[in-house]
């Protein structure tokens, strides 16, 4: 069995992780710094404003955002604590069990702001010559 097609594959997913993980890190540090946003409590907003009624289940954002229950639970109990009005948990009237979590007005203000942000940060991140030679490199490697 040749291991070079193998080699080619694994080096094609550590590129891509290298470039995805340096966005996001810059991301995170952009948005901790200017907003006090995590990039998933960034997620959080914006994927709760984008639903239908502005509010999901607990159950349903935690596989949108890619977050453990527990997870999810500790990131919305870390929203109220800050005091900052984001967020609203109700339990769900058809099912006792489930709790709705809804963005409010605060919010969507926040995610407003912190979207401006996100948007220049993104330029300005695939506008850096080091960002377009890894995109090339990576692009280089399916064509070989």
């Amino acid at each position: 069995m040749d291991s070079k097609p193998n080699n080619q594959m694994l080096m094609r997913w550590i590129s891509l992780t290298n470039i995805q993980m340096k966005i996001t890190n810059e991301l995170e540090g952009i948005l901790q710094e200017k907003h006090q946003l995590s990039l998933k409590e960034f997620y959080v907003l914006l994927f709760l404003s984008e639903a239908p009624e502005k509010k999901l289940k607990l159950q349903q954002l935690q596989h949108i955002v890619g977050l453990s229950q527990s997870a999810m639970s500790r990131l919305v109990s870390r929203f109220e604590e800050k005091g900052c009005g984001a967020l609203k948990r109700q339990i769900c009237i058809e099912d006792r069990r489930a709790i709705y979590t809804s963005i409010t007005k605060e919010g969507e203000e926040k995610l407003n702001k912190a979207s401006l942000t996100l948007n220049e940060a993104l330029e300005n991140v695939f506008s850096k010559k080091t960002m377009k030679l890894e995109l090339e490199q990576f692009n280089h490697l399916f064509h070989t």
